[in-house]
């Protein structure tokens, strides 16, 4: 068991909530089963096998957004058509063990799944290009559970533009039908997730939201400048309308291995925005090579002692690990 009892009480206290991890792109691809204990295979545990039920529990996790990914080149069937498989993938896998792993959308079905004692299962979609162009397909996804829509991933679509990637454009903002995919998530119940696009359209969708945004996956620039990570003024333009920030796990956007990163992150957003903003956002299972000492989900309670040592209050820590991600899903029903 990792951690100290003091973190594993806080766990017990607010049972923690992930907002991004890629696990279910495993499922479809090779049949990853969430309900087995994994070692990652590869050396420090990079691309994967970071997530599975039995480390959650572990872990002391409540809850785990799962990304929907689709790449819009290479894919064998149609963009909306890979979510669905992996929402199928999902759904497969809760009807095998369902005392054990639930599907929820809302932040009662996270706290009844813990009464019952089922790590919950949340959907979110990273990228709008899987919507293929249509509102339809964004309604058919919120009835299917999918409770947040990344509006770009790291290509141009039909909405919007990449921080970085294919068809990068910084000057330019959301399309017309990217406002109207802000406006219809809003309408559905569906939370608009900010990692990867530009700033310009970023600053653009938190200007529409009259619901909380999130950002489900980044580091911050004023911790440190990479490409990939998030300005002050982005950070308190989501603080503005009720969001959060999910802090990634990934040396390559942290500036450095090892938990002090992670929690300088924390602390930046914390300074920046107060206690109400950051969350946890790690990526995992994501092709990304996570910190050493957060290479799985049994590791979090560490990330909880991290923070401790650095002085945050115990009543902010369980908002980092739960209390925002909640209040968020409360105020988008």
């Amino acid at each position: 068991m990792h951690g100290s009892p003091e973190a594993r009480a806080l766990h017990d206290l607010y049972p923690a909530i992930d907002l991004h991890a890629d696990s279910l792109m495993w499922s479809r691809w090779v049949g990853y089963d969430l309900h087995a204990r994994h070692d990652p295979p590869l050396p420090r545990a990079a691309l994967g096998g970071h997530v599975d039920v039995p480390r959650m529990k572990e872990g002391g996790m409540g809850a785990q957004f799962f990304g929907l990914v689709s790449l819009p080149i290479g894919q064998r069937h149609g963009l909306a058509r890979v979510i669905d498989e992996q929402i199928d993938a999902l759904e497969s896998q809760i009807s095998r063990a369902p005392h054990r792993l639930a599907k929820v959308r809302t932040a009662n079905e996270i706290e009844a799944a813990r009464a019952r004692g089922q790590v919950g299962a949340l959907l979110g979609i990273e990228g709008g290009h899987a919507l293929e162009g249509s509102l339809d397909k964004l309604a058919h996804f919120a009835r299917r559970g999918v409770r947040y829509l990344g509006l770009c991933h790291f290509s141009r679509n039909e909405l919007c533009y990449p921080a970085y990637g294919r068809g990068r454009k910084d000057d330019a903002g959301l399309t017309p039908f990217g406002r109207e995919v802000v406006a219809a998530c809003e309408a559905l119940g569906v939370v608009v997730d900010l990692a990867h696009i530009n700033r310009m359209g970023f600053l653009e969708a938190c200007a529409m939201a009259t619901r909380p945004p999130i950002v489900s996956h980044t580091g911050v620039i004023g911790a440190f400048e990479h490409w990939r990570n998030v300005d002050d003024d982005q950070l308190r333009a989501v603080a503005d309308k009720g969001g959060v920030v999910g802090v990634i796990f990934c040396p390559q956007f942290l500036g450095g291995d090892g938990l002090a990163p992670v929690v300088k992150h924390m602390k930046h957003i914390l300074d920046v925005c107060g206690e109400d903003t950051p969350a946890l956002g790690s990526d995992w299972d994501g092709f990304i090579v996570p910190t050493r000492d957060l290479c799985d989900a049994a590791r979090l309670p560490l990330l909880t002692d991290a923070l401790l040592e650095a002085g945050i209050r115990p009543e902010t820590i369980g908002k980092i690990l739960r209390g925002n991600a909640m209040r968020v899903l409360a105020e988008v029903p």
